[in-house]
């Protein structure tokens, strides 16, 4: 899979020490760090686990290992989110970080579910990623709501929930745009949509998903906090786990922003999707 391999190789090369004394403590620290963990964050781990291989009396690398993985399951501390329905997924998150892709991925994951799945092409401001989705739309063979380039993308949101309504959909996952001219302008879309689905299907369960790209790691943060300015933020799903992302960054995400991590994607294949599973994530950092 290849999932943080650098990071992966550096923690396996210190975890072979034998001794543990102050080089270690170094060692790890600087993997932690360079994880896109952040400074704070990794010092912050790194005490507790002296602290606790101290009382325990704990003087080997093997033993300090099993102490870690347990500190880092326990730094994941945000709730993760059960799904209801109906149900209705809004995507937010700027362009380039997988978006439409992630889309794609969660549809196929609520299909496998045995869900009804409706799709809205609401990035009316580019007409690429409106014919970007309704091609997933036509390989996983779901329907999808649409309108020209330029369509005022609220109502774009308020034809797919009418039609989800009276043909008892599942699932409605809601595409929107990553830029628009100003952000004011797109903060203020955003804003829109949200009044439409809380309107339209009050008894719906509705969710606020936010694409990230793990690859740029501390830059996450500020996109996030670009975001919950103007919408609620229920949960991240997190790109690009494969090639050089080390996934340190999940730690102050949801420390913290307090946001869960959803869904974690690490390849390009339409199933190369996960629930997040914190004890899984860590397992697989440590193994």
């Amino acid at each position: 899979m290849g999932i943080f391999k650098r990071f992966f190789d550096k923690l396996k090369y210190t975890f072979k020490r034998t001794e543990l004394n102050d080089d270690f403590y170094d060692e790890l620290e600087s993997i932690l760090v360079s994880s896109d963990m952040g400074v704070e964050t990794a010092l912050d781990i790194m005490d507790e686990l002296r602290l606790t291989c101290k009382k325990k009396l704990i003087k080997d690398t093997e033993h300090a290992q099993i102490e870690l993985k347990e500190i880092l399951i326990d730094r994941l501390n945000a709730q993760p989110v059960e799904f209801h329905y109906p149900l209705i997924i809004t995507v937010v998150g700027v362009n380039g970080v997988g978006k439409t892709t992630s889309i794609a991925k969660m549809t196929k994951y609520f299909l496998n579910k045995k869900k009804s799945v409706l799709l809205a092409a609401g990035d009316t401001f580019r007409a690429a990623a409106t014919e970007q989705l309704s091609n997933w739309a036509d390989r996983l063979k779901v329907k999808i709501v649409k309108q020209g380039e330029g369509a005022d993308s609220a109502a774009v949101v308020f034809d797919a929930i009418s039609s989800m309504k009276a043909k008892n959909y599942d699932v409605l996952i809601v595409d929107t745009a990553g830029r628009l001219h100003t952000k004011t302008n797109l903060m203020k879309e955003l804003e829109k949509i949200n009044n439409i689905i809380n309107r339209e299907y009050p008894e719906a369960q509705k969710l606020n998903l936010i694409v990230l790209d793990a690859s740029i790691g501390q830059n996450s943060i500020a996109q996030v906090k670009a975001f919950k300015d103007s919408v609620n933020i229920d949960g991240i799903i997190l790109t690009k786990l494969d090639g050089t992302a080390k996934g340190g960054v999940v730690y102050p995400i949801i420390n913290e922003l307090q946001v869960p991590i959803i869904f974690t994607g690490f390849g390009e294949k339409v199933d190369d999707l996960e629930v997040f599973d914190k004890t899984s994530f860590v397992e697989k950092i440590l193994m």
